[in-house]
């Protein structure tokens, strides 16, 4: 999850943390909360659940749109994958859990910083499914925001429900129920499904995944929003404001659909689950989810300045193919989702404004990665040791990524590549990746043995990864 910002805010995150990497015009690299995301993502090997795999989320969420406190009820569909799986462990997060149960009867649950451990009355064997189902409320610590408008979330699912928020390889399905006021609009992950009026002036909007998604990529919106519809041979487009002040959005958006197409055309596929919503939201934040994303006002009125950046919109609207259909298994492999989101704005530059766009994102490209050189620490795409701070990292995962595929580009030519490209997207949609996974697409496409560009770029000059 992420996205490029350009921004001395940006800056000062980076600096807090140890270290940065130099970025010309201020261009650096920044999550939404980026202090919370480095102690988040540290760890690159995989966090998936100890001894389970999990089939469903299904969540009743009644948000507080005026204090952001949450309650509600979960149940959690688990498969055993581990001998005498005897608890489930998930994220830790700042809820009060209770009414514990599993498979109905009651079950004992602890909470700290080290997890929420739900404890099983009987040992489970490989194979045997679960169903553990428990209330929740509180403030959640991270991953809410109150706006003029309403509510939104972003990055932090497991602030707000229970789940594996370091887990991007443990994909599931998700049913979200949103109990909200009579009058609110809403978004969630995949399609709205049925919307009910309810006693006590409520609507329950219901909605469920398309496709099973991994837990960092759940997020919902809910609050007043005026908005606009734009269908589009891919599929449809949804506007939303949530700043509380009018907006223009056909203007601020006027570049998605012609995005749209790009993006479809070089992976191969058409809009990810037929649609796709931008949440005008206030400030400089930028996150994608499965179904949306979130688009800071202050950055698009700074890229008005300079039209041919179109950096966050790009960025977010990219990883609908490139991060959330198709999703690095582990954090190891995390440029094939940033790498790709941000080689391919530098391709849409290229598309829509020309050569010297293009080489101009490169240039950025080849500067981080010689200052990752003059410092001595230009680490393989694939490496899974622990980065100094989220500059480098960054610098590695985004900038080296995006570099790479120019490169590699280059290398095979453009018939091969974009074909490799769309074989590699079309062949993996819905599921998982690693760094082997597209190497074989590429090879297969070029018709050539890329082991020694691999090896140099994405696993050491070794061939391992990291």
């Amino acid at each position: 999850a992420g996205c490029w910002m350009r921004s001395p805010v940006a800056v000062a995150c980076l600096q807090s943390q140890g270290g940065t990497i130099k970025m010309r015009t201020g261009v650096v690299a920044c999550f939404t909360i980026c202090t919370a995301m480095l102690a988040s993502a540290a760890p690159l090997a995989a966090q998936t659940g100890e001894g389970f795999q999990v089939e469903r989320y299904g969540v009743e969420l009644r948000p507080d749109l005026a204090s952001g406190a949450v309650s509600g009820r979960e149940t959690i569909t688990i498969e055993a994958t581990g001998a005498d799986l005897r608890a489930l462990v998930f994220s830790p997060n700042a809820l009060t859990i209770s009414d514990a149960l599993v498979d109905r009867e009651p079950a004992a649950v602890t909470s700290g910083e080290d997890g929420i451990v739900f404890s099983l009355p009987r040992a489970k064997q490989p194979g045997a499914a679960v169903e553990l189902s428990f209330a929740f409320s509180g403030f959640p610590k991270r991953g809410v925001t109150l706006t003029p408008a309403g509510m939104h979330t972003g990055y932090f699912a497991c602030d707000w429900m229970v789940c594996l928020q370091n887990a991007p390889g443990d994909k599931a399905d998700l049913e979200l129920d949103l109990f909200l006021p009579q009058g609110s609009d809403s978004l969630g992950v995949g399609e709205r499904y049925a919307t009910l009026d309810l006693p006590g002036a409520l609507v329950l909007h219901r909605y469920r995944s398309l496709a099973e998604t991994s837990p960092y990529l759940f997020g919902f919106a809910a609050g007043d929003y005026p908005a606009e519809t734009v269908e589009t041979p891919q599929g449809t487009l949804h506007y939303l404001n949530a700043t509380g002040e009018p907006a223009d959005l056909s203007d601020l958006f006027a570049q998605t659909p012609e995005m749209v197409a790009f993006f479809a055309q070089r992976s191969g596929l058409d809009l990810p689950g037929g649609s796709y919503a931008q949440l005008l939201v206030p400030g400089r934040e930028a996150q994608e989810t499965m179904s949306f994303s979130l688009i800071g006002k202050g950055e698009l009125d700074r890229e008005r300045e300079d039209p041919s950046s179109a950096w966050i919109i790009a960025h977010e609207l990219a990883h609908q193919w490139w991060g959330n259909a198709v999703t690095t298994q582990t954090w190891r492999d995390f440029w094939l989702n940033e790498g790709f989101a941000t080689f391919m704005v530098a391709a849409w530059e290229q598309h829509r404004y020309g050569e010297a766009a293009y080489q101009q994102e490169l240039d950025v490209f080849r500067d981080r990665r010689e200052q990752l050189r003059e410092r001595g620490w230009d680490k393989p795409l694939a490496w899974s040791g622990d980065y100094p701070s989220l500059g480098y990292r960054r610098a590695v995962q985004y900038s080296k990524g995006a570099l790479f595929l120019a490169t590699l580009r280059e290398e095979i030519g453009d018939e091969q590549f974009w074909s490799g490209v769309r074989a590699y997207t079309r062949a993996h949609a819905g599921g998982t990746v690693t760094s082997v996974d597209f190497q074989r697409a590429m090879e297969e496409a070029s018709g050539r043995d890329l082991a020694a560009i691999f090896d140099e770029w994405v696993f050491g000059e070794d061939g391992t990864e990291g």
